[in-house]
């Protein structure tokens, strides 16, 4: 008789919980001289399991038309150093380009309102490595290891990985900006640091998905196209 494989309750991962511990103590303690840490190499190895797969070469840059200017693809890059605010995955003074698979992704991504004009830029990204925290637990395999003790311990550490997609989807509001995207900057910031030219994460305001790519000179730009705003729509529920 056949019976279903059940993990062992034995494996426990530390990593959500130490990420929570972190994550508070870098936003409301301290921010360069942690007292909190992870464990580092487990990270790493977590994220080499997330290497994206087929990604698309062309993707999508927006910025809203101002003064009927219909900007040029030397302006549809990221701002320069001093002029960099911080972003989801980039601290201030350190441009990442952001980029979605899709144009109205990428119009999305800036806010517009009904009536705006979008310039929508290509860009060209060929041949890089990385991260996808879209859907940690659809991308990696428990079948890719032959120990079983890894096994398990893989299957206790998906809920930390899905935790850190989360961090770089959820929905922040312009007056807490600096504060709240403080876990998505270190955390893009230490995908940079082994050795990854990105991550890919899920949307927030669309259907697709984005790329913060961490050396904008990766990205070759192509045509601007103009797309009119025709609607946007708000979702509301009662608090």
């Amino acid at each position: 008789m056949r019976h279903r494989f059940v993990p062992s309750s034995s494996y426990v991962s530390e990593g959500l919980a130490k990420w929570e511990t972190l994550r508070d103590e870098m936003m409301y303690r301290n921010r360069w001289f942690l007292d909190v840490t992870i464990d580092e190499a487990r990270l790493r190895q977590l994220l080499d399991l997330l290497l994206a797969p087929e990604l698309p070469e062309q993707w999508f840059r927006a910025r809203i038309r101002t003064d009927d200017e219909t900007f040029t693809i030397d302006k549809m890059g990221p701002p320069p150093k001093r002029r960099a605010s911080h972003g989801r995955a980039n601290p201030a003074g350190i441009p990442y380009l952001y980029l979605g698979s899709l144009p109205d992704t990428a119009a999305s991504e800036v806010r517009p309102h009904t009536g705006e004009v979008a310039c929508v830029a290509e860009f060209f990204v060929p041949n890089i490595r990385a991260v996808d925290l879209r859907h940690p637990r659809k991308l990696v395999s428990p079948f890719i290891l032959s120990d079983a003790s890894e096994i398990g311990q893989l299957r206790a550490d998906i809920p930390f990985l899905e935790r850190l997609g989360e961090e770089l989807t959820r929905p922040v509001l312009p007056q807490g900006a600096a504060i709240d995207y403080i876990p998505s900057q270190y955390l893009c910031e230490f995908i940079k640091r082994s050795g990854f030219d990105g991550v890919i994460y899920r949307s927030s305001v669309s259907e697709g998905f984005n790329l913060a790519l961490f050396d904008p000179g990766k990205a070759a730009g192509g045509n601007v196209s103009l797309y009119n705003v025709v609607k946007v729509s708000v979702d509301v529920k009662k608090a």
